[in-house]
């Protein structure tokens, strides 16, 4: 499908200002994807697990169940198309 930058810009244009910023940030995104090194599930998978301790911050979210979505949730809310890993390691750690 071809799609004309015309139609893009406009498309840009109907956007409220905040969904601008969102559509610019998904778009430079798309841009520089290829240039990135990005890693298979299998090659994350097989990855070293880092030992950099959480900061408060990350431990804060880490206990609270506020805003947690599981990812079959967000493609069901979302419609998004994404496979999933088969399996998702578990992450433990000691508070």
């Amino acid at each position: 499908m071809v799609v004309h930058k015309n139609d893009l810009h406009n498309l840009v244009e109907r956007l409220y200002g905040s969904d601008q910023k969102t559509a610019f940030d998904f778009l430079q995104y798309l841009v520089e994807r290829p240039s990135k090194n990005t890693l298979t599930w299998d090659e994350i998978d097989a990855q070293e697990p880092d030992d950099e301790p959480l900061s408060e911050e990350e431990l804060r979210q880490l206990n609270s169940d506020t805003g947690y979505v599981s990812g079959e949730e967000a493609k069901r809310e979302f419609g998004l198309q994404v496979d999933l890993p088969e399996r998702c390691g578990e992450i433990h750690h000691k508070i």
